[in-house]
């Protein structure tokens, strides 16, 4: 049998590679810190062998509880490098709820970024597989009672790295879904690897692209839609910790950027800073979004005032490392609120309960095929089990295909709002109401309701500068003469801003329980 080094295939061989072709390319920035591909590596060969040497073994976790750095960029590929399995924690997660993902994934250190310290006590505190903490800052001193990460990048390199098999977790990435417990998706190398290519057919990750890397890094789309993909191709990475619309534009200029990638709701806190149309982004050629749909008049927008702007809608979820389908720049407004097409290692079908192709236009359940998919739920048969059932993957999302095998998602299974024996697709009310245009955004739930048992309700929020404008019954009446008058909201609550998660995405379950009694008014 031949040498295992020989079919070498990891998440840090992508790093290795590169950096023996391009050296001398700019890798990665932030702030003041610029980093070559050479650079880049040899850091990473370094804290790699600092986790080594402090005995993290093939297939051990490391958490990482960080907001966006270049240190958070070494961590990622030293512990793909060390063989070790990272678990990226949700900085935005309470003590207790980190504590959970730390404790279930068995992880044995934990990195965490320096406005994130006195939570990673606490959790260290709850998890006791964890033997010790490592501040991963390399622009300020580390905590006396934490390691720093500077003493990692100052070890001995890593000289042999371990032969790591592409089918071994590079990642357990905990989803943030309705239950009360969140489900550790664990992702091969080999399944990254294969989103990577994907990518970069199919959203034109390229090697002179110029990325700027705003949304969390612990999130799969930022990390292996971009990050990783731009990595392999020898992109330089613009990483920042402030998604402020002021300082994305700030950087968008300063640094030449050419591609960006942000949810809908950060491409419309950019449309309406008042520094947009004074920024020079004549260098953005390439814009991508996911999380969810454009609403098709914010789509017309960035067309409008960013012509020369080509748009990708990347739709996927963790467990398929993340994308499955692209909407491209020439479909944007032929196929406006579709999630477009299978990207090229996906397989993808629309079934009903029993599992057969529904007809076109008609609603069923998104199903997956694809070296891209998650090997198991961590320490999780059963869910596994389920997810697979049928020798599908069943994404829990509920879409309609047309003749051309175009997706366009209905909602989520849990989402979908049955009002009076009537099923209500919340994103069809939503972009009704986009229309309006004193409208800056809106979230549209079914509520608990005497009669109807759930009732359509939407929360708005209002342009500034338009809150004389707003008006709930004229909404209202704007959606009756456009919709079913099943479909109609009931009542429609303004509102100065939406809950969302760091990815973005609007947190439609927070805002059930906020307005739950809206009905019993």
């Amino acid at each position: 049998m031949s040498d295992p080094q020989l079919r070498q295939q990891s998440i840090y061989d992508v790093l290795r590679r590169t950096a023996a072709r391009h050296p001398d390319r700019a890798a990665i920035a932030q702030l003041e810190t610029r980093w070559t591909y050479r650079e880049f590596n040899t850091l990473c060969v370094r804290a790699a062998g600092a986790l080594v040497k402090r005995g993290i073994q093939p297939g051990d976790r490391v958490a990482v509880l960080s907001r966006n750095s270049n240190a958070f960029a070494v961590a990622r590929f030293a512990i793909a490098a060390a063989g070790a399995v990272l678990v990226p924690v949700n900085f935005m997660l309470n003590a207790q709820e980190a504590a959970y993902i730390v404790g279930h994934s068995g992880a044995r250190l934990l990195l965490t970024g320096a406005s994130e310290c006195d939570k990673a006590r606490e959790v260290a505190k709850q998890c006791p597989a964890v033997e010790g903490l490592v501040c991963l800052d390399l622009n300020s001193e580390a905590p006396a009672d934490l390691e720093a990460f500077t003493a990692f990048i100052a070890a001995e390199p890593l000289a042999n790295p371990p032969a790591v098999d592409s089918q071994s977790p590079a990642q357990i990435i905990y989803t943030s879904g309705t239950e009360s417990a969140p489900k550790g998706a664990v992702l091969s190398h080999a399944a990254v690897m294969w989103q990577y290519g994907s990518i970069l057919v199919d959203a034109e990750v390229a090697g002179d692209d110029v990325l700027l890397h705003a949304m969390p890094l612990f999130h799969c789309a930022q990390l292996d839609c971009f990050l990783g993909p731009s990595v392999q191709v020898g992109g330089q990475n613009i990483i920042t910790d402030d998604p402020t619309p002021a300082n994305l534009l700030r950087l968008l200029e300063q640094e030449g950027v050419t591609a960006f990638f942000c949810p809908p709701t950060v491409w419309i806190s950019l449309l309406r800073d008042p520094g947009f149309d004074s920024t020079d982004l004549s260098r953005l050629r390439k814009g991508y979004y996911g999380a969810s749909i454009m609403p098709v008049e914010v789509l017309k927008e960035i067309q409008r005032r960013l012509p020369d702007l080509r748009l990708w809608n990347l739709y996927g979820q963790t467990e398929i490392a993340p994308v499955a389908t692209i909407l491209k720049p020439q479909d944007q407004l032929r196929k406006a609120g579709s999630a477009g097409q299978p990207v090229l290692h996906v397989e993808t079908r629309v079934v009903d309960d029993d599992g057969n192709d529904v007809a076109t236009g008609e609603i069923g359940e998104v199903v997956h095929r694809s070296p891209q998919l998650l090997t198991e739920y961590f320490k999780n048969p059963e869910k596994t089990a389920e997810a697979f059932a049928g020798g599908w993957f069943h994404s829990g999302d509920l879409a309609t295909v047309d003749d051309e095998g175009y997706l366009t998602i209905v909602d989520r299974k849990k989402d979908m709002i049955k009002t009076g024996g009537e099923n209500v697709s919340g994103r069809e009310v939503e972009e009704t109401i986009y229309q309006l245009p004193w409208v800056a955004e809106v979230a549209v739930i079914g509520l608990p309701h005497a009669r109807w048992v759930e009732a359509v309700a939407a929360v708005v929020v209002p342009k500034a500068g338009s809150e004389n404008e707003a008006d709930e019954q004229a909404a209202i009446a704007f959606c009756q003469e456009k919709l079913a008058g099943f479909k109609v909201p009931k009542r429609v609550v303004l509102a100065a801003d939406l809950p969302r998660n760091p990815s973005g995405k609007i947190l439609k379950r927070d805002l059930r329980e906020a307005h739950a009694g809206l009905f019993d008014e």
